[in-house]
This record gives structure tokens, C-alpha cells and sequence, in this order.
């Protein structure tokens, strides 16, 4: 008398099966990916509040030499004099949020994410420091965007330079004033101040925001934030 095998009978999957299978990995992925995106943008922000940390150190002690005067004049660029000595590798000068070459060298050829406040400077001389009446508003550096065709980088300023630019807004005009800020929906940026510390800013508004050039009741000392 044969036994009976009790092997179990291969089954496959069917086709409905597959299906709710990959719908559950697509709705798995929908759910992690902003979060990934999050985490991703939080590790951006960090970073570039490094640079402008380190930048601000490099800026002081290069202050510290010059009897308290600015870096950069109308002959020579700011980044260039902290570069020599200052400051420990031009990628310092990289924002994590600007969309690079991969030809670019990482060196004085290589154009720079950050710009200086225009404010720094009187006839294309550099101010000292305590010409700021309030260097806890004042604005030294930040991720600096120029009114070109595409949203760019106003402190891509070596050149040779490849151009720099970081995520730009679709309805920005050529030409045009940029808009938004580098992170959090281009909402906010970060900025170093005149008494060395960072912060992480609003793009615009009423109250203390990055954009605001004129004086208003919300932000009595909006005029003295940054002029690129």
C-alpha cells in the first residue's frame, strides 16, 4: 500500500496577492519618505549652520589681527583673506543646500555658497566692528541668492566660478528678486550675526525676518538685517 506523501504542495502567489503586496511597500515608502526627506533637510540645516559657525570664527580671529576691521575690500575678496589662514578648507564655503559641479575642485577656483553684507564696507573699504550699533541684529553672513535667471548664490564671487545655485522657486522671474529661503518649504534660512552667534531665520514676515530691508512696526531694526 503506497504511503501518502505529507510534503507540503508548493503554492505561488496569486496575482490579487502580489497586488496588495506591493500597495502595502508603496504605502509603506509614501509614509517613510518625508520622513527621510525631514531627517535629510534637518542634516542639511546643521551643516550649513557649521559653515557659517566656522566662518564666523575665521572672520573673528581674522578681526582680532586687523585692529577689529571686516575681511575683503574692493580690490580683495573676504573670502579669499580668511582662506589663507583662517579657515582650514574652502569647502567651509559650500553650502550643503547649493547644487554642485562634480568637476568643481574645492579649491579659490571654486565658487562660494555665502555672502557678506554689502553694509561691511564704506567706498569698498571694510568697517570695523564697532561701527554695528546692534550686532545682535546685524547680519554678517548667509546663504547670499542673486537676481539672476536662475535663483544663484550673490557670494559665488572668485573667478573663474562655476555657477552655483540653490533650490529655486518656479515662478521666479529672470531677473527677478529671489524668493524663499533654503529649507523647511524655502521658508527659512540661517544667518550669522554680528556678535557671532547663528540663527535660524524666516524668509519673510513682520516680525524679525531676513528679508526685511526697511524699517517696519513689527521689525524696528529690519534695515540693519542684510543687504546683499
Amino acid at each position: 500500500m503506497a504511503k501518502s506523501s505529507s510534503r507540503p504542495v508548493d503554492r505561488a502567489f496569486t496575482l490579487i496577492e502580489l497586488i496588495v503586496v506591493l500597495a502595502i511597500i508603496a504605502i509603506m515608502m509614501s509614509l517613510t519618505y518625508p520622513v527621510y526627506l525631514t531627517i535629510s533637510q534637518r542634516a542639511k540645516a546643521t551643516k550649513d549652520m557649521s559653515n557659517l559657525r566656522q566662518i564666523g570664527m575665521g572672520t573673528q580671529t581674522y578681526m582680532n589681527d586687523k585692529d577689529g576691521a571686516f575681511p575683503g575690500s574692493a580690490t580683495v575678496t573676504w573670502m579669499s583673506q580668511l582662506n589663507q589662514k583662517y579657515l582650514s578648507v574652502w569647502r567651509i564655503f559650500e553650502s550643503p543646500f547649493d547644487t554642485r559641479s562634480t568637476s568643481e575642485q574645492g579649491n579659490g577656483t571654486t565658487a562660494v555658497s555665502y555672502g557678506i553684507n554689502s553694509n561691511v564696507y564704506s567706498g569698498g573699504v571694510a568697517i570695523s566692528a564697532d561701527k554695528i550699533t546692534k550686532p545682535t541684529v546685524f547680519i554678517v553672513f548667509a546663504p547670499a541668492q542673486a537676481s539672476t535667471a536662475t535663483v544663484s548664490f550673490a557670494g559665488a564671487g572668485n573667478s573663474p566660478a562655476p555657477g552655483v545655485k540653490v533650490l529655486a522657486q518656479v515662478s521666479t522671474p529672470p531677473g527677478g528678486n529671489a524668493q524663499g529661503g533654503t529649507h523647511n518649504s524655502r521658508t527659512k534660512i540661517n544667518a550669522l550675526f554680528a556678535d557671532w552667534h547663528v540663527e535660524t531665520m524666516s524668509w519673510s514676515g513682520t516680525g524679525p525676518a531676513f528679508t526685511n530691508t526697511t524699517s517696519t512696526g513689527g521689525d524696528p531694526d529690519g534695515n540693519l538685517r542684510w543687504t546683499p
